[in-house]
């Protein structure tokens, strides 16, 4: 009876030391998941922010081009909107050495309202295909039979979504904006007098950044040329400094 207690108070002892030893490894293989799963955060982590740091070749290669896979992809500008849904009638080529634009019908036959207006909106796109669609539509737009009788009754349309474009804060979608000006001056003439002055305060304040006083400079002349006289009274009221072309 002695021996038959005894053998058991063994057996459950070692069923004690089993259930033991078996927690303790259950327990080491969670801890030594929980360290891996945290190390690949750490790693992942770690790339993220050496990635930012240090970016990619390719990153500086195409520092404007659209990641699809992006955050900021995921929320798009309206006229990034307007044109993935087919708004604007024209398409991207791409060539070896410059892209150009596929119209579906001659631009001739297009409607400017809303479609000059809308590419005008454009302009202040910073990422490609956008930038070139924008300004490459509103150029080829206005070079149509019958542009200036489409387009000056547009201008007051017109004249906010460009001014937006001269007071951004990008270089390029200044320039943009400057060109369009300029493009739009040669078709309308003196009818965009009535509303120069609310342009031209934009210019003046970029006219202290010595890189864009000679393209401010040529694009006043321009307006000038295209306003005629009564132009150059409204560019002098605004901005004192300028030489007339005149002179």
């Amino acid at each position: 009876m002695q021996k038959s207690e005894c053998h058991g108070g063994v057996q459950l002892r070692n069923r004690v030391t089993d259930d033991h030893d078996e927690r303790t490894s259950l327990s080491a293989q969670v801890k030594h998941r929980t360290t891996v799963q945290q190390s690949k955060s750490l790693s992942t982590s770690s790339s993220e922010s050496a990635r930012q740091l240090y970016p990619r070749p390719s990153d500086k290669l195409n520092p404007k081009t659209i990641n699809p896979f992006g955050e900021q992809s995921r929320v798009p500008s309206a006229f990034a909107a307007v044109y993935s849904k087919g708004g604007i009638p024209c398409r991207l080529v791409h060539g070896s050495v410059k892209h150009r634009l596929q119209w579906e019908c001659p631009p001739e036959n297009l409607p400017f309202d809303p479609l000059l207006i809308t590419l005008a909106e454009g302009l202040r796109e910073t990422k490609h295909p956008y930038t070139f669609v924008s300004k490459e539509g509103f150029r080829e737009l206005l070079l149509v039979t019958g542009a200036p009788e489409k387009a000056v009754p547009l201008l007051p349309r017109l004249i906010p979504v460009l001014k937006a474009a001269l007071v951004h804060l990008d270089d390029g979608v200044f320039e943009r904006g400057l060109n369009a000006l300029v493009q739009l001056s040669g078709v309308v003439g003196p009818s965009l007098n009535d509303h120069l002055k609310h342009l031209l305060t934009s210019l003046s304040k970029r006219l202290r950044d010595k890189k864009f006083k000679e393209p401010i400079t040529s694009a006043l002349q321009k307006l000038e040329q295209h306003g005629g006289s009564g132009s150059l009274l409204i560019i002098k009221s605004k901005i004192p400094t300028y030489c007339s072309i005149c002179c």
